[in-house]
């Protein structure tokens, strides 16, 4: 780890051998804990006159998963008013609150396009850089952070944390840093690939911050006995999703649904993901923007007054994929050629209810290296959502994802790093 010759008042660590403890003592010293989005705007926010900024990251370079955001695209966030974002994060928007009042989603646009990177929203409210290019986010944030002076240590795994009287000790292979401040920001669980291993939950607790468990979030849903192995691809969308437990309903959401060759993706199924457990029962309606029975009236409708067309023919006019129908007929027991008029009222209201509400029984949600985010993290209700710092430890901060905070796909997960890293920044300037 390169930070320079040994300050004058550097002593050995207790305990150690070859490591250097350092100390600043002409500036307030500011570690970073992650080199991902919420650690970088952080630290360029944070840094100034007075302030000396380490970032610590452990892989080769920052932001690796920042690069596979939106596959590879970057997906900054949403173009819908910001008070609508506060129900795209679970039972926990209302926490984020402040954070995302204080940096919005327009001042980070702002951000970007004064810096020569223009962000443009598409129809659905996705933005992304006008180039389409993670890399390009992430080259205006590392720029951002060499011209504010940041000391990035790339390849340098933290191995520990603890307090050391009014301040902190971070501990890496090659030196231990004294800090005045410690900002946790290692992110969650997921991608562990990119660095995202779950390290800041250990340094959270290590200083007595709770933290609440942790599972994949935004995650795609493994089926048992799936029936659509060999129709990957086929998507639909804003389909009705209700999530049932032990036949009881535990909730319901309407999005886009992709089948795979394993079971059900696509931004519906990942957003409802938090919700799901394995052996969980899924019922989708699979036409759009209508509940179970609204479709159940409606494809029965169609069938009864189909006359001498064939059953696909009608269904596909409802908007239904041909390959799909086919399935489901097949499923159904009824020939493709069948006529409506020789469907009998038994076949007739079990292809409704296959329309209607499908079932499709849980067998697992992907693991943390297919999730998006994760779930769980440090415990909202030991965090100052009007600072992002500790309620018990003074000067330490947590924010992004190694919060117990995720938000649905479109850009929210990344607003919500950008906003809590810019709110406590914006405290930790204000310390004397």
């Amino acid at each position: 780890m390169d930070i320079g010759p040994p300050h004058p008042n550097a002593d050995a660590h207790p305990g150690s051998t070859g490591i250097r403890t350092i100390a600043v003592n002409d500036a307030i010293t500011i570690a970073i804990i992650g080199g991902g989005p919420a650690g970088l705007f952080c630290a360029l926010q944070a840094a100034g006159e007075g302030r000396r900024v380490v970032l610590f990251e452990k892989k080769p370079a920052p932001g690796r998963k920042l690069l596979l955001a939106g596959s590879g695209q970057c997906n900054i966030t949403h173009d819908e008013e910001i008070s609508g974002f506060l129900s795209h994060y679970g039972d926990h928007g209302a926490f984020l609150r402040p954070a995302l009042m204080n940096f919005t989603n327009r001042d980070l646009i702002d951000f970007f396009a004064a810096r020569g990177l223009a962000l443009k929203a598409e129809p659905g409210g996705k933005v992304f850089p006008e180039t389409r290019r993670s890399a390009d986010v992430l080259a205006v944030l590392l720029a951002e952070c060499a011209r504010r002076g940041v000391d990035i240590q790339c390849g340098e795994a933290v191995l520990g944390v603890e307090r050391d009287a009014d301040g902190f000790l971070v501990r890496s292979e090659m030196a231990v840093l004294r800090a005045d401040v410690l900002v946790i920001a290692t992110g969650g669980a997921s991608y562990p690939a990119t660095g995202s291993a779950g390290d800041g939950y250990a340094f959270a607790r290590a200083l007595g911050q709770p933290v609440t468990e942790v599972a994949p979030a935004l995650a795609p849903v493994y089926v048992r006995d799936y029936p659509f192995a060999d129709l990957a691809g086929i998507s639909f969308e804003n389909l009705a999703i209700t999530v049932y437990r032990d036949g009881k309903r535990v909730h319901r959401h309407t999005g886009d649904l992709l089948l795979t060759h394993t079971g059900l993706s696509g931004p519906g199924i990942l957003d409802a993901s938090r919700y799901i457990l394995p052996r969980d029962v899924l019922r989708v309606a699979f036409l759009p923007e209508a509940n179970t029975e609204a479709v159940r009236k409606q494809v029965a409708g169609a069938l009864m007054a189909g006359g001498v067309r064939q059953v696909k023919t009608v269904l596909g006019d409802l908007g239904l994929p041909e390959r799909f129908v086919r399935r489901l007929l097949d499923l159904a027991g009824i020939s493709p050629g069948e006529t409506c008029a020789h469907l009998g009222k038994k076949a007739r209201n079990a292809i409704a209810a296959s329309v209607a509400e499908f079932p499709f029984t849980v067998e697992r949600l992907g693991g943390f290296g297919e999730a998006m985010v994760t779930r769980g993290g440090v415990a909202l209700d030991g965090v100052n959502p009007k600072t992002m710092e500790s309620r018990t430890v003074p000067n330490l901060y947590c924010i992004g994802e190694v919060l117990d905070i995720d938000g649905d796909t479109g850009g929210y997960n990344l607003q919500a790093a950008f906003s809590t890293a810019a709110l406590a920044a914006r405290e930790i300037t204000r310390t004397p």
